[in-house]
């Protein structure tokens, strides 16, 4: 019942095509919700939407191919938005990525720059719009959502630091459009889930060359799945309007560090 306020509302999640992201959309979509998921690889949220639970369930899914390193994708995508549905209740800023071997004492310029237009830029302009909209339409009991990670907690050795940097950003970010909402009397809320170790393409991604140290990566202990992050999402949509969850972590149980 908790659940029931968003029903037939509208959700932007971006990343949507894979692990987190499409999780989020499944669940989403199962509670009544019409979700605008967008990624690069847009084939592959088509190919959710043909999966049975997510077509006979009460909400809809709909695919959108978005560049979030460019702009004029994003605002079309929100344009499109305004167009159709007239508003956004919820946006869940889940896409982003980090590169290996970009240390900062020899890091590569441009993965630095990729990561920070998707991390943080992408991020920032997808809560600036949905924001906007809510706004447009007296929307006060919006919700942002970042999928953050535990890297805006702490920085480990191990040449992830540039990307530990863009999600330590998004927490300051997240607290920052918090501020802003509250000075000009909205109840519009913003949180973070800050994940450890999930089971999905990152590791793969990550390592890309080396695909035995992925295997490695995701053998050493129980991770987290997917599931578990969306569920997490749930909590924070089920809580009552005097209720602002600002920050969640959480890993897998064996998880030292």
């Amino acid at each position: 019942m908790a659940m029931q306020r968003w029903v037939g509302r509208v959700a932007v999640v971006t990343g949507a095509s894979a692990g987190i992201g499409a999780e989020i959309c499944r669940e989403l979509v199962k509670h009544g919700m019409i979700v605008v998921g967008c990624a690069r690889d847009v084939d592959r949220i088509r190919a959710i939407c043909e999966e049975e639970n997510v077509k006979s369930a009460v909400g809809s899914l709909k695919p959108v191919k978005c560049d979030l390193t460019k702009e004029n994708e994003i605002l079309s995508m929100f344009e499109d938005i305004r167009k159709t549905y007239g508003c956004v209740h919820l946006c869940i800023n889940n896409a982003g990525f980090s590169e290996i071997n970009t240390t900062l004492l020899e890091g590569d310029t441009d993965s630095w720059r990729r990561m920070l237009e998707v991390n943080v830029m992408g991020l920032c302009i997808c809560t600036r719009e949905s924001i906007k909209l809510m706004r447009e339409n007296s929307i006060n009991d919006g919700q942002i959502i970042h999928i953050s990670s535990m890297s805006a907690h702490r920085v480990r050795p191990g040449g992830l630091s540039f990307y530990s940097g863009t999600k330590f950003m998004v927490k300051a970010l997240a607290e920052g459009f918090r501020n802003e909402l509250r000075a000009s009397n909205s109840g519009i809320r913003v949180a973070c889930i800050s994940p450890g170790m999930v089971d999905t393409e990152f590791h793969k991604r990550l390592f890309k060359d080396n695909p035995e140290e992925a295997r490695r990566r995701v053998s050493q202990f129980t991770f987290l799945k997917a599931e578990d992050i969306a569920r997490a999402v749930l909590n924070i949509l089920e809580m009552e309007p005097h209720i602002d969850i600002n920050d969640i972590i959480i890993r897998p149980t064996e998880q030292p560090f």
